[in-house]
């Protein structure tokens, strides 16, 4: 029986420096939902009226379903295909980082929802035919897709999916409103422009190794996923926004970021919709110094950890 070896991970060989910056990027701006002050929104919470309550649960239920998807099976999927040993660490940062985010809403619902509400809530999300929908058609793909259909998926996920629900607290940010819920938000999105970026340069590397007729299918491949995906998040949106009326910047906002998550892959844009289309209130909460897409851009959004210094022995004398 031939001797089994584990090789230990070095930092100090780097294959990809990617690899590298990411995982430095993803440690910078590491948080939790229990440092953000969200008891300081129920007085602009109490202000909302029962439709807006209601849109503001079934979006972030809506959140909750995907990035729970996306921590349990999205990054196993794109686990078992990783090209080095710091990539296998990358992921393992940004699986338990969707479970945070997943974990945050919870923290939002405990909030500002009764009980009873946060069971309708969730009885919502687990029915919802778009909802459900979603979630079918990208874990099929995580399930019995390619290695790089599934990083198409989880591109998509990340940088497009996600943004139906982001609308409303960016909505309510740039009105004054519920700030520290859209701080948990701008954190989140921060950590998804990141992961939609990496996993997206990812595909890029396995895709330029493909001949030219395997580029074009996957190519047509990708664009019929989007199209059927947009489609469903039309109804969604739909479902969520007639009741406010904001439907319609609700969809140019998705079709910008449908574009991102293109761009991500290293793919033309689909959409005719750029940022000067999107609502500039909305486009201002993710345009700050740390929310832009930029994934190189430095760690703010007003968020700091606390400082560390060494202990003193005086720090043991208590009460003397």
């Amino acid at each position: 029986m031939s001797q089994i070896y584990y090789k230990a991970i070095n930092w100090n060989e780097i294959e990809d420096v990617i690899d590298k910056s990411t995982w430095e990027k993803l440690t910078e701006q590491f948080w939790l939902d229990t440092r953000i002050p969200l008891s300081n929104d129920l007085d602009d919470w109490r202000k909302l009226s029962a439709v807006e309550k209601d849109l503001v649960g079934k979006v972030f239920g809506g959140l909750t379903l995907l990035d729970t998807m996306q921590s349990e099976s999205g990054i196993e999927a794109i686990r078992a295909d990783v090209r080095t040993p710091h990539e296998e660490a990358v992921l393992n940062n940004i699986q338990f980082m969707e479970s945070v985010h997943a974990k945050s809403y919870s923290s939002i619902f405990s909030t500002l929802n009764t009980k009873k509400e946060i069971e309708d809530i969730f009885e919502w999300t687990n029915t919802n035919e778009y909802l459900q929908k979603k979630a079918e058609i990208i874990n099929e793909i995580y399930l019995n897709g390619s290695a790089l259909q599934k990083k198409v998926a989880s591109t998509y996920l990340e940088t497009f999916l996600f943004y139906s629900g982001f609308f409303t607290p960016l909505y309510y940010l740039g009105n004054n409103k519920l700030a520290n819920v859209a701080e948990i938000i701008k954190l989140i999105i921060r950590d998804e422009s990141v992961h939609g970026t990496y996993i997206g340069y990812k595909f890029q590397l396995g895709f330029n190794e493909l001949s030219e007729q395997e580029q074009d299918e996957m190519r047509d491949w990708m664009y019929d996923l989007l199209y059927q995906l947009y489609e469903n998040e039309e109804g969604y949106t739909k479902s969520l926004y007639d009741q406010v009326g904001w439907t319609e910047e609700v969809l140019t906002f998705l079709r910008y970021n449908a574009n991102k998550a293109l761009m991500n892959l290293g793919q033309d844009p689909l959409f005719p919709d750029s940022a000067d289309d999107v609502n500039p209130i909305v486009m201002n909460g993710i345009s700050t110094g740390t929310s832009n897409h930029d994934f190189f851009s430095q760690v703010g959004n007003g968020y700091l950890l606390g400082t560390v210094e060494a202990m003193q022995e005086d720090d043991y004398n208590y009460g003397l």
